[in-house]
């Protein structure tokens, strides 16, 4: 007989073991997460949905999808605003694509602002391109260093 078999009722079923209990003998990590801080597998952008509100900034080392309302900074590669989004403050990244509202300020190597944006602030950019339709009320600053 095993001992990590566990008879119940005439049937025996094997009893996975704790690794709290037992670190001599943990379970298989097949399958299972990585630990906190190890470099991770894209699982796509982070979603700040339509019902969400954010006092505060944000910050990821990979995409940003906003489609509620954010009061601070926003920081990630790629940043897409969407329609339905109102961002108050500075939105960085290597691309940052617009189309809801904003006020502050765009930091991207490339900036989109499509033609459902409503932008009031400055855009400082390596390239941008501004789709007809697109309200921007600021000033555009070419930054070839960045």
């Amino acid at each position: 007989m095993n001992v990590l078999t566990r008879i119940n009722a005439g049937s025996a079923q094997p009893v996975v073991p704790d690794p709290v209990k037992d670190p001599v003998n943990p379970p298989s990590t097949a399958g299972a997460r990585p630990p906190l801080g190890s470099p991770r597998v894209y699982s796509g952008p982070s979603i700040i949905s339509s019902a969400l509100t954010i006092n505060g900034r944000l910050e990821s080392a990979g995409d940003i999808q906003v489609d509620g309302r954010v009061e601070g900074d926003v920081r990630g590669q790629a940043v897409r605003i969407g329609n339905t989004a109102v961002v108050k403050g500075t939105v960085t990244g290597e691309l940052v694509e617009l189309s809801g509202t904003l006020e502050g300020k765009i930091e991207a190597r490339q900036a989109v602002l499509s033609r459902t944006a409503r932008m009031t602030g400055d855009v400082l950019h390596q390239t941008l391109q501004i789709e007809e339709g697109c309200y921007f009320n600021g000033a555009s600053k070419p930054n070839h260093g960045k």
